[in-house]
């Protein structure tokens, strides 16, 4: 046992960069850490990390040696689990992370069902913008929205995520609605500020091919929600998904401008460090989100609900 506490620290260590951030999770002081890596690595008789006051690296060894860890990890938690309630019973804390707005809408309020049903699950959810690091954060599951850049993690569809371009009625009656989207230039546009994820502008489908404008205008902001709350208030056009903006529209709120160029639906995806050898409850949770998803109803609900 001695050698698996052993191994436990010195993936958490590892993934998470920091002595201290590893401690923090297992409810420890770093020293304790620190005197599980020293004997570990007397015990092998191989360097496996270079420690300095600023950051933790790792060496060759502990590369290779990290890789094996985490296998021997995970299938250590799935021989447990085949042996819990006949193979069925899901246990330990589910670490998810997604996007501010979307999490909060879509991600959040599915968490309890979730747990009632695997009650020896725990959840740590994390809501941000940022492009946070699944793998070297220690992330069991993430949501992302749009084009995923090439990556080593592994992707799963969820449900498709469409994008419109609508405007609020006030402001569509006081500067009329573009025709094209090249009408735009002469808008009010409400776009994500340069520093925010949406960098590649608005996509448009125009004489067959896919285009990206990024129009302008004199506000913009990283937050999608203040741009929402700006397009309600008839400040301009904005360029948000459909599980943003369904019940404005339905509502009546705001109307969608440039139909006939609307760009094909991306997805919604789960991202994980790792294809092989998942623990229980990160495959049941990405099974739950899909079979949600899955539902039409789902989305309709959730419009009303926001």
């Amino acid at each position: 046992m001695d050698r698996l506490k052993q191994i436990e620290s010195f993936v958490s260590v590892a993934t998470r960069g920091s002595l201290t951030a590893a401690a923090a999770v297992e409810g420890v002081a770093p020293a304790v850490m620190g005197r599980r890596i020293d004997a570990l690595e007397a015990r092998l008789g191989v360097k496996l990390l270079l420690r300095t006051t600023r950051r933790i690296t790792l060496t060759h060894e502990g590369s290779a040696f990290l890789e094996d860890c985490q296998r021997l990890l995970v299938e250590f938690a799935n021989a447990e689990s085949s042996v819990s309630a006949g193979g069925v019973k899901a246990s330990g804390l589910l670490r998810l992370t997604a996007p501010a707005g979307f999490g909060r809408r879509h991600v959040a309020p599915l968490v309890p069902d979730f747990l009632a049903l695997h009650p020896d699950v725990s959840v740590s959810l994390n809501l941000s913008d940022r492009v946070v690091d699944i793998a070297g954060e220690g992330y069991d599951c993430a949501v992302r929205l749009g084009d995923l850049p090439d990556s080593s993690l592994v992707s799963q569809r969820l449900a498709d995520n469409r994008r419109l371009c609508v405007g609020a009625p006030a402001y569509l009656k006081r500067a009329g609605a573009p025709k094209h989207p090249s009408e735009l230039a002469r808008h009010a546009c409400l776009m994500l500020s340069s520093d925010a994820s949406q960098t590649r502008g608005w996509a448009f489908r125009i004489d067959g091919e896919l285009s990206h404008l990024r129009p302008s205008g004199r506000l913009d902001c990283s937050d999608g929600q203040v741009l929402h709350d700006w397009c309600l208030r008839g400040l301009g056009l904005a360029w948000r998904s459909t599980w943003e903006v369904e019940q404005d529209i339905a509502a009546g709120r705001l109307q969608t401008v440039l139909d006939d160029f609307a760009a094909p639906p991306n997805g919604i995806y789960a991202l994980l460090p790792q294809r092989k050898h998942l623990p229980l409850r990160v495959r049941l949770w990405v099974d739950f989100l899909k079979q949600n998803y899955a539902k039409p109803e789902y989305w309709r609900n959730s419009a009303k609900s926001a």
